[in-house]
């Protein structure tokens, strides 16, 4: 396993939907091997293919083991999600978001309480994952990935995106630790999407 380089917004690979896997080979394997490696070293909680630059519809998430508002241990969680399609939906809350592809930032936004999805593992095999918060959200926001679409593309507002980093400072350069610099590039990716 190795960690991979990130892609960030505008990189375009974020805007595409993600081709279907056709065989799930060695070479299939070894990616997601490397998808993983690359979250555990930058502490996400999933991944999808298109943030370490392959148009391939694989996604990870890893939820770790805590404790829920009753103090009952929840355990820790993981999913190699090839082909992912959400069948089902439930319910609407308002969440606080954040992405490996847009560092620095957190965002509002709506998402579902309780999501179903379809996948195959990897080994092949079709299976279904019902998920609902952290999950739930966890895997509406990797699909989206998969889709082209970045979490900031469902914000109402900048006024909802918030610089989380002590300082200004931030090593994509184009972001400038300025809410308003992203904002402007949700909006050239959502004009270059109409064109293709």
């Amino acid at each position: 396993m190795s960690a991979l380089p990130l892609t960030y917004i505008p990189n375009l690979i974020l805007r595409n939907r993600t081709s279907r896997v056709t065989t799930v080979s060695p070479a299939i394997n070894k990616l997601i091997d490397d998808m993983i490696e690359t979250m555990h070293v930058e502490n996400g909680v999933g991944i999808a293919a298109n943030q370490v630059d392959s148009n391939l519809r694989i996604a990870y998430i890893e939820i770790p083991e805590g404790i829920d508002e009753d103090d009952v241990v929840i355990p820790s969680l993981s999913y190699v999600m090839i082909n992912p399609t959400i069948i089902k939906r439930i319910g609407i809350r308002i969440v606080d978001e954040g992405c490996l592809s847009v560092p620095g930032f957190r965002g509002s936004l709506q998402r579902s309480v309780k999501v179903t999805v379809k996948a195959l593992d990897r080994e092949g095999k079709e299976y279904r994952i019902k998920g609902e918060n952290l999950l739930a959200q966890a895997l509406e926001h990797e699909i989206d990935h998969l889709n082209g679409v970045v979490y900031i593309d469902r914000m109402e507002s900048v006024a909802d995106l918030e610089n989380i980093l002590e300082t200004e400072e931030t090593d994509k350069s184009f972001m400038k630790g300025d809410p308003n610099n992203v904002w402007r590039l949700r909006k050239i990716a959502q004009k270059i999407e109409r064109r293709l």
